[in-house]
Parts: C-alpha cells; sequence; structure tokens
C-alpha cells in the first residue's frame, strides 16, 4: 500500500458482510477502492468450521432472518446452498424436571405473545424504556422469555429499549443454512480483492480526504467506509485524527455489543430417543435459572449445538470453554437421560465473541432511552467518513444481511457525494 494522494475513491476497513458487499457495490458503481481487514479472513461475525468434513458449524450467523426480504437466500441459491424453511426453535420448553404438557406449553407461549404484545404497544406509544419495563416478569415464563431476548439481542432486557425491538423488521421467517452462513459468506465473497492482517491503527481525515495506517503501510483515499463494530468502535482501537464528533462517538457507545455464543458438540453415536424432541429450551434447578437451547442433530448431523446469550453468556465466556461444555452436558443429561453423556465426543467447537479482538461481541442492542441512536451510527461526517455495519441499520440490526444493506446503501451515497464533487 502506498501512500501517495487519493490512491482509491474509499478505503474500506472491515471485511465483514457490510465491507464485502460495499466493496462489490464500489466495483458496480465504478469507484476505485481498497478494502483492508484485520484479522486472517473475511466474513467478520460470519464464520464456518467443520467438525469434520462435511459437518460444518457455525460460529457466528446461522439464521437467513426475515428470509422473504434477505438478500442471501438468493445469494444462497445461486451457490447451491441449502436451507430449511422452517424455524425449528423455541417450541419445546423442559422446566420442573420435566417437558411441559401440550396445554401448560400452550399457555406459556400466550402469555409470552401477550408480553410481545406489550412491546409493540409500548413502541407504537413511542415509549423509548427497558423491555423489562413493560413486560411481566412475575409469571413462569419470564425467564424464557428474557433468555431469548438475550439470544436475540445479545443483552439483556434490562439493557435494550422497546423502541429499537419494534424497529427491527421481522417476518418470523428464520431459515437455517445447512452448509453454514459463513461458508455462503466466503463462497459469495471470495473474488473480492482484500489485504487481511492489515489493521487500521490511525484515521487522519479532512476535508480533502483520509490517510489509513496500518502495519501494512498508509492508504490515502478520497473516503473512508469504516464497517468496525460499535465496541471496536468506542475502544480507542482506531485513533482518528482529529477524533469523531462527540455525536458519534455517543451514537456508537449507545449500541453496545453484547454476546451471543455457540457450544456444539459431536456426537459419537446417536443415542436420544426417537420420541424426544429436536429442539428444546431447557431450565434445570430453580425457576430463576436462566435456560438454554438446544438442537440435536441439526439437519441429521451428529452434533449438538446450544446458545447463551447476555451477561449469563459473558459470564460462561469468562469461565472457559469447559464450564461451558459442561454447563451444556448437565442440560443434556436432565432432559435426555443420563446415557446421552455417553454419546458426546471430545470434539467441541465453542464461540467466544466478547474476547475476539476484531469484534468484541457479538451484536449491538441500543440501551434504553437511545433507541434512534442507529441512524446517528450511519450518518457520515463531513461527508468524508462513512460508516456501515449491522449496528447503523434500523431496521434489520444485528444481522447478516442488515450489514450487507447497509455497506451497499453508504457506497450508493459516497458515489452520489463524489459524482456531485467531480
Amino acid at each position: 500500500m502506498s501512500g501517495k494522494q487519493h490512491d482509491v475513491d474509499v478505503v474500506i476497513i472491515g471485511a465483514g458482510s457490510a465491507g464485502l458487499s460495499a466493496a462489490k457495490a464500489a466495483a458496480a458503481h465504478g469507484l476505485s477502492f481498497a478494502l483492508i481487514e484485520a484479522s486472517h479472513r473475511i466474513g467478520g461475525r460470519a464464520y464456518t468450521e467443520e467438525f469434520a468434513p462435511g459437518i460444518p458449524y457455525d460460529l457466528g450467523c446461522h439464521w437467513m432472518h426475515s428470509a422473504s426480504l434477505n438478500p442471501f437466500v438468493a445469494i444462497a441459491d445461486e451457490h447451491g446452498f441449502s436451507y430449511r424453511r422452517d424455524s425449528q426453535w423455541r417450541s419445546n420448553i423442559f422446566a420442573g424436571g420435566a417437558f411441559l404438557p401440550e396445554d401448560e406449553r400452550q399457555r406459556w407461549m400466550d402469555g409470552m405473545e401477550a408480553d410481545h404484545a406489550a412491546i409493540d404497544a409500548a413502541g407504537a406509544e413511542g415509549r423509548d424504556v427497558a423491555v423489562a419495563d413493560v413486560i411481566d416478569l412475575a409469571a413462569p415464563w419470564a425467564p424464557f422469555m428474557a433468555y431469548w431476548f438475550s439470544l436475540g439481542t445479545s443483552r439483556d432486557i434490562d439493557q435494550v429499549s422497546v423502541l429499537d425491538v419494534t424497529n427491527y423488521n421481522d417476518t418470523d421467517e428464520n431459515w437455517p443454512l445447512r452448509e453454514g452462513f459463513g461458508a455462503l459468506v466466503a463462497r459469495w465473497a471470495a473474488e473480492v480483492p482484500v489485504t487481511l492482517n492489515a489493521r487500521a491503527e490511525r484515521i487522519i481525515w479532512s476535508g480533502s480526504g483520509v490517510r489509513v495506517e496500518t502495519a501494512r503501510g498508509t492508504i490515502a483515499g478520497r473516503t473512508a467506509l469504516v464497517t468496525v463494530s460499535t465496541n471496536v468502535l468506542t475502544s480507542g482501537g482506531i485513533v482518528f485524527d482529529p477524533g469523531l464528533p462527540d455525536w458519534k462517538l455517543e451514537a456508537a457507545a449507545a449500541l453496545p455489543l453484547g454476546v451471543h455464543n455457540r457450544i456444539g458438540i459431536m456426537l459419537k453415536d446417536n443415542r436420544f430417543p426417537p420420541e424426544a424432541p429436536a429442539d428444546a429450551t431447557i431450565q434445570i434447578g430453580d425457576a430463576d435459572e436462566v435456560p438454554m437451547s438446544i438442537q440435536i442433530r441439526p439437519f441429521g448431523m451428529d452434533y449438538v449445538s446450544g446458545v447463551t446469550g447476555g451477561r449469563h453468556g459473558s459470564w460462561l465466556e469468562r469461565a472457559g470453554i469447559a464450564a461451558s461444555i459442561d454447563h451444556m452436558t448437565e442440560r443434556l443429561v436432565a432432559a435426555y437421560g443420563s446415557n446421552i453423556r455417553a454419546s458426546l465426543s471430545e470434539r467441541t467447537i465453542v464461540t467466544a465473541w466478547e474476547s475476539d479482538p476484531w469484534t468484541l461481541g457479538s451484536y449491538s442492542g441500543a440501551m434504553p432511552g437511545h433507541g434512534h441512536a442507529r441512524a446517528e451510527l450511519a450518518r457520515p461526517v463531513d461527508d468524508v467518513l462513512y460508516f456501515a455495519g449491522e449496528a447503523s441499520s434500523s431496521e434489520f440490526f444485528s444481522t447478516c444481511h442488515g450489514a450487507y444493506l447497509t455497506g451497499i446503501a453508504q457506497i450508493e451515497a459516497i458515489a452520489a457525494r463524489l459524482r456531485t464533487a467531480a
């Protein structure tokens, strides 16, 4: 990378979904660009590993949310990826030492629907308060409601704005990819030129352009598109010279990333009873304990997968891999029997997104009182610094396609600005 004036029209910082879509959009608009990535790989929070050949496991993005509005469905079709069109989760509940009978389960689900209606009503009234302020915290299903929110927002119900939740465009279509969402992103973006292991250390900017300093050299551009997470943005890991305006830093701070981690254990064999539900949310111990959702052999593959979120997920991450495996194993044994323990192999995959230096968390949630912060995060600074990523999407935040759409939108804004300046 050189340091001459205006090497490119736009320097794109971060090769996650937003940065990759931005690079493709820049090429389509005839803009020159340089895409740099701090990590050794592309994809950001969309990343797939394998338990064994042919048995993929998503460490991050997995579900194509709001599928009828999700551009990755067409991308999956184009690349021959397969997916399930039903959303198999949240249906079976294990509590009090047994799976709830159908009538009790339905009563709980109806109660949670009433909670969601209360959230929608508060949002319609413009109440920028915490989710915890408007739902029934005394109900027996309250721990399950709180847990599922921690998965959807990566933060707990006292930390998330009702307005943020109700702004999300949810079509209730959540389609998982068999081959892995991370694998799809990697395939779709395989031809995008990107410089890896090139962390942006300093961004020097003014009305005349930007200079981005990395360990691999300096690159200059007419504009910069920053797609790093809000936690990275507020951490000080990238120095902005001059500093970002207060309104931008306040918007990023109001949209902190929380935790959504996945725990996978490969199976040596299948000892689950034929009638065992393939997915369950399991609570053992007292009624205040944080539950855990577990999927059994998704797509018929020999592994089990559990998810943790919010403060509890953060606590488990800090406790370490062994603690996370033990935590899920206890719940599997409680719900499916002690013989399940013998089916669990030593091959495991446990994510730790809060500890990941390139993201510092899973995805963003707007704090109470800051339900409109996403629009501020997306607003450019002096028509030179632009920002994209899931946290800047007002309707599809916390998703891969939300990040994708913001990358394209910001390149369109940059292209319009550069045409005007020409």
